[in-house]
């Protein structure tokens, strides 16, 4: 079998020793990557999904600069309004509208509401949303309780599997758009899911079917359409993933083999 040209030059006498040494290194580099990729995947994951939980932990020791920027660079990613983040050292983990618009802005305007980063009575909000938490925490929970236990013997997930797990997300998603768009967002149907309690004749509480709050049904949906995305995400991508690894992991080894070095 004719051995690929891995992605890093190939080891060669006829270099100079700087390139020799630096090509040599490259390919050491890229074999750990290839033999530790989970570990290096979640690293990053965990970062990125780590850094916005300090924004408010640096709200709360005065380091406001650094909070701000974490702020700032997460509202790239996500709309940010505080009724659907969480919020630390506060009474409550996730604050109503009606209490944001009490001491923010009596406003609807999500692009005023994500202004709102919180204060020393209520907490400090949680650099993105809920349903961010879940899709972006999804894939590391998954990856490491999920995929390392099971990924010698797990078949990557085909594409229209990928497409079921990020429907109901996408579902979910999509008609609390529509919602805001068409009522606004402290009166659509997704807000005070009306529909659902006709449905079930208000079997649950009021706190259940209307709101945002921890427990309502608009944050269980969110947190597990979340999970089943980021679920979708590890079983599609990650058997893939590491398939490629072990093949570039082979591919160096077998350079190294006919070098005549170690790794």
């Amino acid at each position: 079998m004719e051995v690929k040209e891995p992605i890093f030059p190939v080891l060669s006498t006829t270099t100079s020793d700087k390139r020799h040494s630096l090509a040599v290194n490259a390919n050491r580099l890229l074999y750990w990557l290839s033999r530790h990729w989970l570990l290096a995947v979640s690293l990053v994951l965990a970062l990125w999904v780590g850094l916005p939980w300090l924004a408010p932990l640096f709200m709360e020791l005065g380091w406001t600069r650094a909070g701000e920027a974490i702020y700032l660079l997460y509202s790239f990613q996500c709309h940010q309004m505080p009724q659907r983040s969480f919020f630390l050292f506060g009474s409550r983990f996730m604050v109503p509208l009606e209490q944001v618009q009490e001491v923010w802005q009596p406003t609807t305007n999500p692009l005023l509401l994500r202004q709102f980063v919180g204060n020393a009575d209520m907490g400090w909000k949680v650099a993105w949303s809920d349903r961010m938490v879940s899709a972006y925490g999804g894939p590391l929970l998954w990856g490491l309780l999920f995929y390392w236990p099971l990924r010698r013997r797990l078949r990557p997930l085909p594409i229209w599997g990928f497409f079921l797990f990020s429907l109901p997300m996408a579902l979910d998603g999509g008609t609390h758009m529509l919602s805001d768009a068409i009522s606004g967002i402290d009166g659509g149907f997704r807000y005070t899911n009306a529909w659902l309690a006709a449905l079930t004749n208000n079997t649950f509480t009021a706190g259940f079917y209307a709101g945002d709050a921890v427990g309502s049904l608009n944050f269980w949906l969110r947190l597990i359409t979340g999970l089943l995305f980021g679920l979708g995400v590890v079983w599609f991508a990650y058997p893939r993933m590491g398939a490629a690894f072990a093949d570039t992991a082979r591919q160096i080894e077998a350079k190294f083999q006919q070098a005549g070095k170690s790794l």
